[in-house]
């Protein structure tokens, strides 16, 4: 766990960034302490600010009278809201705050949960709390409440030879959010799509799935997305996750924007697609046969079929080119339904015009290299056989161990500027 302490003279700006984020449902109040509390557990700045303003009042020389601090376990940790208040507590106590008023604020509105509590330096009788040794007492105290939830140390070095894989998400392990926030947060990095169901199909490779919600908001109807942990069946496996709670690129605007940009595909692109899918269709004799081939070109294969068995829908995404195709799109002859038809049949496969196809007994170009463009992240995506892989240690490679809020760092920043203007007068 790691602990965060800001320091400044305005503990209203505190509160309200906090509060501000309790308003837009981005964060929750989990516990007061020594605070006058409302019947409802609904709170104004200006009532936060109640508490601290006897305080406040009794103080004649301190000039930083507001403390921020931040706790951040490990991404990979299961914290509940019961351990949270009993770690807060634990190291307000500890750190000299414990007879303090303080409001202990959970964060929901990025990948990994954290608390933040804000207090005032100054006791009841206008008296500064010590705050000698106190990066170092933070830390002790930190390991003691590491050791004593199970938490995982934030010392705990990971080797550097340990392999990287983005790997698809497994609903068993929990940390459920997090795992989606991994993936959903760089797709649109990586690949090209068209339109929801493309990035459906891309989803459904790492167990995840979206759906478009829409709300009334002030007589205005707003529309969103939320996000599904998917089991190994395809089916819904957990609650749902909406959008906001992993950034401003897994929102709807920010995905249609991408459409829009991904509406011209390359030729080039799009002909090279092709034809490893018509080499797939000449060579196999079963619809296993065809994505086995396709898999070891670079390419997968998503498929819809009815409750009769019949497929209705497929998607090819193809790592070579990092785009994803609806089958339609490519043309008749790569559609669901002409798909559906050759793997039916006991009939030969059609043969497909403008396609030079290796013959049925030349292997030479059965197996092939993908190319150096494929990320290596998305290498899983090559082994047919995989279904859940080890989650490792992709939080700390992608988000830097604890995926920082970017408001937070503005609002630290903004701390810390200020401290620099009152240095200098």
């Amino acid at each position: 766990m790691i602990a965060k302490i800001g320091r400044g003279s305005n503990l209203y700006g505190a509160l309200n960034y906090n509060n501000s984020k309790v308003i837009q449902n981005n964060a929750s109040i989990l516990h007061l302490n020594n605070m006058f509390e409302t019947p409802d557990g609904n709170y104004t700045t200006a009532q936060l600010l109640s508490s601290f303003l006897p305080n406040l009042a009794a103080n004649k020389n301190t000039e930083k009278t507001a403390i921020h601090i931040s706790l951040n376990p490990d991404p990979n940790d299961l914290v509940s809201d019961e351990d949270y208040i009993g770690i807060a507590a634990e190291y307000m106590k500890k750190m000299g705050y414990g007879d303090q008023p303080y409001v202990v604020f959970k964060h929901d509105d990025i990948d990994r949960s954290h608390i933040h509590i804000v207090s005032s330096t100054v006791d009841q009788n206008g008296i500064k709390i010590s705050d000698v040794f106190e990066k170092r007492r933070s830390m002790e105290i930190c390991r003691q409440i590491e050791k004593k939830y199970k938490l995982i140390r934030a010392d705990e070095k990971i080797s550097s030879n340990e392999s990287l894989a983005f790997v698809p998400v497994d609903h068993s392990k929990g940390n459920v959010k997090s795992q989606i926030a991994a993936v959903v947060r760089y797709l649109q990095k990586y690949y090209h799509f068209q339109n929801l169901g493309s990035y459906n199909a891309l989803l459904s490779l790492f167990n995840i799935s979206a759906e478009t919600i829409k709300k009334e908001i002030n007589a205005e109807i707003k529309e969103g997305l939320i996000y599904f942990a998917l089991d190994k069946n395809g089916d819904k496996a957990t609650n749902p996750f909406k959008a906001s709670l992993f950034g401003k690129h897994a929102g709807l605007s920010a995905l249609q924007s991408h459409f829009l940009k991904c509406n011209e595909t390359p030729v080039k692109s799009k002909e090279e697609t092709k034809k490893n899918i018509s080499q797939a269709l000449a060579i196999a004799q079963s619809e296993k046969d065809f994505k086995a081939y396709l898999i070891e070109h670079g390419i997968n294969i998503v498929i819809r079929r009815n409750e009769h068995g019949r497929l209705y829908g497929i998607t090819f995404v193809d790592h070579n080119t990092r785009t994803v195709y609806n089958g339609s799109h490519l043309g008749k002859q790569y559609s669901a339904n002409a798909i559906n038809e050759i793997f039916s049949s006991t009939k030969s496969s059609p043969v497909l015009k403008g396609i030079d196809y290796p013959q049925k007994n030349d292997t030479s170009r059965h197996v092939s290299p993908l190319k150096n463009s494929l990320h290596p992240l998305f290498d899983f995506m090559l082994n047919s056989e995989l279904n859940f892989a080890d989650w490792g240690i992709l939080n700390e490679f992608l988000l830097g161990g604890n995926a920082e809020d970017p408001e937070e760092q503005l609002f630290e920043f903004n701390m810390k500027k200020k401290k620099r203007r009152q240095t200098k007068k």
